[in-house]
């Protein structure tokens, strides 16, 4: 029994190190056929990407980068843990910077208070505002997927209103730049000096203290134990007394103040203000970054250093003179491998458990011929 439980771990875990291995193989292989077909020799990208990513402001831009990936992914995958698709997050972070920037620049309180207030604001914006596609959809039977789009599109219009100078913004003296009010210096969040490498930013913790409240919540509670039933299958959860309709209203209130959270890094810690070129699609960023992690936190993690790794490095690799469409051609090919991979190891897995079973009952099938019945014995 030892030794078949034994058996059993060591092809659990070849299974979990052969989806990722396998991806990171093809992806290089794809990649390097990609680069081939340019006229460039995928060596040499390679070996600049690594050495441009390893200097010292590249590893403070790779993080900074990542804190704003890594909190898209989990609020992400918040929802992928329920089987729901919440494609809003890039309206719901964008709405809730925007309106926890008009909060902050018209605050007069001292800045720690005044920090914490912003925090809260974006979180309940957000949160609010994924609420209304969780409502339609437990509600009325509207698609999240339908129901977010849509609100995206409203955000954005929204948002253009008031950004307006007019309304709560504000033009530059450039006259180029429309944004609000910026926020006091006192407001601003504090970051890590790192000499000639930049400023690291303190955002960096919060989203270490989200990513160990996900996995604990999701993993060591009865809501998150609830969540994941429901994802798993709704039928079994209504059946074991779990309110299908209030988990499903729940995450996407917890997603969107998790969404909420994203535009904090940018605001707080580099532009203090938000802008008509506040950054965009890091929502749908969030989408790949939650799929490369699986929706652990380690894993999304990991996804959001090499998403910030790549975009640093292959940025560069245009002034190499490599294609600037390199970017998106690796990042597709990444998350398609990821995706196929774990798919491909999954159904190995299942395969080789049905292989096992069936040996097990056949075993146990012989081993009961084998013995003799009592009314064989009466006949002897």
């Amino acid at each position: 029994m030892k030794s078949l439980l034994s058996r059993i771990d060591r092809e659990r875990l070849f299974l979990a190190l052969a989806a990722p291995v396998l991806a990171i193989v093809a992806a290089l292989v794809v990649t390097a056929l990609v680069i081939l077909a340019t006229g460039k020799d995928p060596s040499a990208a390679f070996s600049d990407m690594l050495s441009y990513g390893s200097a010292s402001d590249s590893q403070v831009y790779i993080l900074n980068k990542a804190t704003t990936y890594y909190l898209a992914g989990v609020a992400v995958a918040v929802g992928f843990r329920m089987n729901l698709f919440n494609i809003g997050v890039d309206g719901q972070y964008r709405l809730a910077a925007f309106v926890a920037a008009v909060l902050g620049g018209a605050l007069t309180l001292p800045g720690p208070v005044n920090i914490v207030l912003i925090i809260l604001c974006a979180m309940a914006t957000g949160a609010l505002w994924a609420a209304i596609a969780g409502v339609l959809k437990v509600t009325r039977g509207v698609s999240e997927v339908i129901a977010t789009i849509m609100l995206n599109s409203i955000a954005t219009a929204v948002i253009a209103y008031l950004l307006q100078p007019e309304q709560l913004g504000q033009l530059d003296q450039a006259g180029t730049l429309v944004s609000t009010k910026p926020l006091p210096k006192s407001s601003y969040f504090f970051s890590f000096d790192t000499g000639a490498a930049g400023e690291l930013w303190g955002f960096l913790v919060v989203a270490v203290l989200v990513g160990v409240a996900y996995w604990f919540v999701l993993g060591r509670t009865r809501f998150g134990f609830d969540l994941r039933t429901v994802g798993r299958s709704e039928s079994a959860a209504a059946a074991s007394g779990v309110s299908v309709k209030k988990m499903v209203a729940g995450s996407m209130v917890i997603s969107g103040a998790v969404a909420g959270l994203i535009g904090m890094p940018t605001l707080l810690n580099d532009s203090h203000q938000f802008s008509n070129d506040f950054p965009t699609g890091i929502g749908f960023t969030g989408i790949a970054i939650a799929l490369l992690g699986r929706n652990h936190p380690v894993g999304i993690a990991l996804g959001a250093l090499l998403w910030g790794f790549l975009e640093r490095t292959t940025n560069h690799l245009e002034f190499q003179g490599y294609d600037k469409e390199i970017l998106g051609v690796i990042q597709g090919v990444i998350v398609l491998c990821v995706v196929i991979a774990y798919e491909v190891v999954r159904r190995y897995g299942l395969k080789r458990q049905q292989q096992r079973v069936g040996a097990e009952l056949a075993a146990k099938a012989a081993a009961t011929a084998a013995v003799p019945t009592e009314e064989q014995e009466v006949a002897r």
